[in-house]
């Protein structure tokens, strides 16, 4: 940690009145496969809050302590606003609740405050293995949040400018904090060999999980995208079309994040450019006006 950021939650606010269900004209599928993200983080950074608030008594160290809550407000924050976008495609006759259910259900019930099953585990060791798990997820957020920022094939398509926003504020948030769970589950995890079998752990449990989940979720979307009409379903050759169009980033970008993380010297300052993260929330329309009701809020 330097100490020279402070991270801290910005209270954004979106008008979702204009944006169309397909935000990418005509890319359904390069559409679909970013909006399942709006169908995992709702739940997700739920349980990221939930998880912290449950090992903060354990960090010592002030400036982690810190930078841990800093991490929890925009995470609530990333919540509550992509929730918004589940509200908006459920106007727009795309109904979530039937995936999103088993998403609750796994952040729950399955990663919940004691271990599924009955299982016989510490209730030190879930805590830690459930630390491990948002590190790792963290890391793909972080890569994810850097390439939305680069994505420059989004504004050639004319994708929704609103939709846009959202994605590199979240993004360039993501970048901003990419170093917190890591270290979060470094302090909290005890030292030697088992806290980097543990995290190696977490990866090998949260890749796998993610891919699955995103595939499904892109496939649930796409059946019940009223505009399509079951005329299209999700494949990897418009996938890998989309790739090719630079409106979804790279297998081997994604794929690449896994053997970083698992060098012993890894740390996740590493990952992006916090420099263009921050340029970013300079413009970003949200994070402008957010900043702006701030200063009017200090003033009066």
């Amino acid at each position: 940690m330097s100490g020279a950021y402070r991270i801290a939650p910005r209270r954004v606010a979106f008008d979702w009145r204009t944006t169309p269900l397909h935000w990418i004209p005509d890319e359904p599928t390069a559409t679909h496969v970013i909006n399942v993200l709006h169908l995992l983080l709702p739940a997700g950074e739920r349980w990221f809050v939930k998880v912290f608030k449950e090992a903060l008594p354990l960090v010592t160290d002030p400036e982690l302590r810190q930078e841990v809550k800093g991490f929890m407000g925009q995470e609530a924050t990333h919540s509550v606003q992509h929730s918004y976008v589940l509200d908006h495609l459920a106007e727009q006759r795309l109904p979530t609740a039937e995936f999103t259910r088993y998403v609750d259900f796994l952040f729950e019930r399955l990663l919940g405050e004691t271990p599924p099953f009955g299982a016989p585990l510490p209730a030190q060791e879930w805590l830690r293995f459930r630390l491990s798990l948002i590190a790792a997820i963290e890391q793909f957020t972080a890569v994810l949040g850097d390439w939305v920022l680069r994505a420059e094939g989004l504004d050639r398509a004319g994708s929704d400018a609103i939709m846009l926003d959202l994605l590199r504020w979240h993004g360039a948030e993501e970048v901003e904090h990419r170093s917190v769970a890591f270290d979060m589950y470094q302090h909290c995890a005890g030292t030697g060999a088992a806290r980097y079998a543990r995290r190696i752990e977490g990866m090998a449990v949260v890749a796998p999980v993610l891919a699955w989940l995103w595939v499904w979720g892109t496939a649930y979307l796409m059946r019940n995208d009223p505009e399509l009409a079951g005329r299209m379903r999700y494949s990897l050759r418009a996938h890998n079309q989309a790739v090719a169009k630079g409106l979804l980033p790279t297998w081997r970008e994604l794929g690449a994040a896994i053997p970083r993380y698992f060098r012993r010297s890894y740390h996740p300052s590493q990952e992006g450019s916090l420099r263009r993260a921050v340029e970013y929330l300079t413009t970003s329309p949200a994070a402008r006006a957010a900043a702006g009701a701030v200063g009017r809020a200090a003033v009066s």
